[in-house]
């Protein structure tokens, strides 16, 4: 077992990282940038660094200098989070010249999965279902414009190395088309680099579900059921929730064997999610897989018994993983809070937070590296904390957490709270039906007065 690891992240994430670490008695090392000198992560840690001015491109996005820190401080591993290098194939390949130990997979499977177009290949030849689209990506418009035609409209063009919803666009029509797909190219490109997209079926009114999966170096794959993350806003998503309301143990098999065979195309190592798009007659459809752990990994863990990150870093040290059989129990729930007025489109809240009080009780989680007199910068993402409840079922859920929800307070900047209570009463999240478009089309926030 690694004696120490360095974060390569921040907030909370770093914080959950640390607290696993220090259960299992290995030492930390934590990596900020000057914006993040009183941030939790770094007070709790055995070590930090200081690795450069706020910007994440010359801070958290700095391989040369987290390698340095990691070096400077002895540390064996590293772990990514989630977000900045955790999908980064070059950083996983750097860390591995150095022989330092990233605490993930490969740079190939990265690269395998992070690629979408290949990914999706790899699905067909495997069996995994797949929405029908191009046979790979395409920088012609006017072959793109063939493919859409054939497929049918509405299509979805989606860049090949994108997330949260840049570089994609839905056309309902071919009189669309054309001004689409150059502002998503265009748009992929700024993001991340890389122009190109694919073409893909759109599936109108989806459900979001995506598939735990768990891999050793030893050959065993295995999952840890489902997560619905159907409630989004932008392709964000604000809320999820273990096990999907619509799930039945017929299609928790169908899916769970399908994102087992999604991994094992690449022999995944590690943690990692298959997501999938699911339709109204319960069809599921390969979407992507995230080669890192999750924003929402708490819910699974609560309704497993799970410890993720241990899992990763057991894994990572080449310890085999339990062959337990899976045993769901209760329902969990996640909110993102985040540092956003939804009264006003969600505007970003930075500034310096006067009270924060904790929820508490039986069954609460509060994942966060806020704290009273905590300053949010305005330079990373803007969630500040994860509120996680569980229950026997869905419906104790959901009041568990409105109730915990009416009793976290902070004050001095605004955040998504207010917006959240709200949803918990409404009867389509009740009755758990949504999908996809639901916060956009049927839910409608009312500031409070």
């Amino acid at each position: 077992m690694f004696k120490k690891i360095l974060i390569a992240n921040r907030g909370e994430i770093a914080l959950r990282v640390i607290r696993t670490c220090k259960e299992m008695g290995i030492k930390t090392v934590a990596v900020y940038s000057t914006a993040d000198a009183n941030s939790l992560h770094v007070r709790f840690a055995d070590e930090a660094v200081c690795i450069g001015p706020p910007s994440s491109k010359e801070s958290y996005l700095k391989i040369q200098r987290i390698l340095a820190a990691a070096e400077i401080t002895n540390a064996e591993a590293i772990h990514p989070g989630y977000g900045f290098l955790a999908e980064n194939a070059e950083f996983s390949r750097i860390c591995e010249e150095h022989n330092i130990k990233f605490i993930g997979p490969s740079p190939d499977m990265i690269s395998a999965m992070g690629d979408k177009s290949t990914a999706k290949a790899n699905m067909i030849k495997f069996g995994v279902p797949v929405v029908p689209g191009s046979d790979g990506n395409i920088s012609d418009m006017n072959e793109a414009l063939a493919v859409a035609k054939d497929i049918g409209f509405p299509v979805i063009i989606k860049a090949t190395a994108g997330g949260g919803g840049r570089g994609m666009r839905i056309v309902n029509e071919a009189s669309e088309f054309k001004r689409n797909f150059d502002s998503a190219r265009s748009e992929a490109g700024s993001a991340f680099g890389n122009p190109e997209v694919y073409i893909e079926k759109f599936i109108e009114a989806p459900r979001h579900i995506e598939i735990q999966v768990l891999g050793d170096r030893h050959g065993y794959i295995t999952h840890l059921g489902e997560r619905d993350c159907s409630l989004q806003r932008r392709h964000q998503k604000i809320l999820e929730e273990s096990p999907s309301p619509v799930m039945e143990p017929g299609l928790r098999e169908k899916m769970g064997q399908a994102a087992i065979r999604a991994s094992e195309t690449v022999n995944y190592e590690g943690a990692g999610t298959v997501e999938f798009l699911v339709d109204k007659n319960l069809d599921f459809y390969f979407m992507e897989m995230n080669t890192r752990i999750q924003v929402e990994h708490p819910v699974t863990e609560e309704v497993t018994n799970a410890d993720l990150i241990r899992n990763q870093i057991e894994v990572a040290a080449g310890i085999p993983l339990s062959r337990k059989e899976l045993k769901m129990r209760g329902h969990s729930i996640e909110c993102r809070i985040n540092a956003e007025d939804p009264a006003f489109n969600f505007r970003p809240s930075a500034g310096k937070i006067n009270v924060f009080h904790q929820p508490g009780g039986h069954s609460v989680r509060v994942d966060t590296h806020a704290y009273s007199g905590y300053v949010v910068p305005p330079f990373y993402d803007s969630m500040i904390a994860k509120l996680i409840v569980s229950a026997p079922n869905r419906l104790e859920a959901i009041a568990r957490m409105k109730r915990a929800l009416e009793e976290f307070v902070i004050e001095g900047i605004q955040t998504t709270i207010p917006y959240h209570i709200q949803l918990m009463d409404h009867p389509g999240f009740i009755k758990g039906e949504f999908t996809t478009h639901f916060l956009e089309k049927e839910f409608k926030f009312q500031p409070p007065q």
